[in-house]
């Protein structure tokens, strides 16, 4: 049976009980919402038996970070979001326990390859609010060499905008043209597509392939190829010391 899809908390969603919520776009998942006001989101779309719960499972995590034994109790407490807070809210019920129980570069790991699609996806939303540095980018490597879109689509958030590199950037935007993944799900798009020439070159060729075997061209690939020539003077005006280009 197909699982629902989960939305994304944000001070703008509302509750699926309530009126729909609204589109997952850029700057609405976990990962580019500050953890208090998620939690202050998530706790205000919550009955009172799940956000009790909530309570108890950050409580828990913050007094027991860290790894302790086989699994930590704030593992456990992974495993059980989407039962207790429901499939709609169990994304940030497990980025904000995960960042309850400040979990390092080794635990997140952990979790990612031992945890179910579900909760690799929540440590993918957790990354940037829990490392700083490049250390967690096997973890984006991985979910971006999977078919599974949903997991694509968590990789592409401000961490990997951050520590990918170009070459792995560029290949990450293609994959989501391949896959359907909307380009809405990549952080920081029009900054790292600006001016990128050999972006604009893979987008052409790729392009020229689906035209040259009769298939569609993704709308989101015209759109990418826009932004690569952001940031470049017209053809005829004059460049930055006076000349014409």
């Amino acid at each position: 049976m197909t699982q629902p899809h989960a939305t994304h908390v944000t001070p703008r969603t509302r509750d699926a009980e309530g009126t729909p919520g609204g589109q997952d776009t850029q700057g609405t998942t976990p990962a580019h919402v500050p953890p208090a006001d998620l939690r202050a989101a998530l706790s205000a779309q919550l009955g009172g038996a799940a956000r009790a719960w909530l309570d108890q499972a950050l409580d828990e995590a913050a007094a027991h970070p860290g790894t302790h034994g086989p699994i930590s109790v704030w593992e456990l407490r992974l495993a059980e979001a989407g039962r207790r807070c429901g499939p709609a809210h169990a994304d940030a019920a497990r980025v904000l326990v995960l960042h309850a129980a400040r979990a390092d570069t080794d635990a997140l790991t952990r979790v990612y390859t031992q945890g179910t699609a579900d909760e690799r996806r929540a440590v993918l939303h957790a990354l940037p609010h829990l490392v700083p540095g490049p250390d967690a980018l096997p973890l984006v490597e991985d979910a971006l060499r999977t078919n599974d879109t949903r997991l694509v689509a968590a990789a592409l958030g401000p961490y990997a905008a951050r520590h990918l590199d170009a070459h792995q950037w560029r290949h990450a935007v293609l994959k989501c043209l391949f896959t359907g993944v909307p380009v809405d799900s990549v952080a920081d798009l029009a900054r790292r597509a600006r001016s990128d020439d050999e972006l604009a070159r893979m987008l052409a060729d790729y392009a020229a392939e689906r035209t040259a075997a009769d298939r569609a061209v993704p709308e989101d690939l015209h759109r990418v190829l826009a932004l690569t020539e952001s940031g470049r003077p017209a053809p005829g005006t004059a460049g930055p010391h006076g000349k014409e280009s």
